[in-house]
C-alpha cells in the first residue's frame, strides 16, 4: 500500500531476487518515461523503494503521482 508522507508517495516492493528487482525497476522507468514523470528510487539486492512527487508544484503529491503510483502497481 502506498503511504503519503513527508509531501511524497512512498511505497516498497520486495522481490525474489536481483534480477526481478531490476526486471520492475525496467519496467517502470519505461512507464515513467512514457509519462515523463520520473520516481526517486533505491534499490538494495531484492528491495525496491519508491517515493513519488511532483517536483513541478513544489515537491507535492499531485494526480501525476497517484497516477504512476497505479501503474506501478499494475507492473509488479
Amino acid at each position: 500500500m502506498w503511504k503519503e508522507q513527508n509531501n511524497s508517495l512512498h511505497k516498497k516492493f520486495e522481490f525474489k531476487d536481483f534480477s526481478e528487482a531490476f526486471a520492475f525497476m525496467t519496467r517502470v522507468a519505461l512507464a515513467a518515461e512514457k509519462m515523463d514523470h520520473h520516481p526517486k528510487w533505491t534499490n538494495v539486492y531484492n528491495t525496491v523503494e519508491v517515493w513519488l512527487s511532483t517536483h513541478d508544484a513544489g515537491d507535492i503529491v499531485t494526480e501525476k503521482d497517484r497516477k504512476l503510483s497505479k501503474m506501478i502497481d499494475t507492473l509488479c
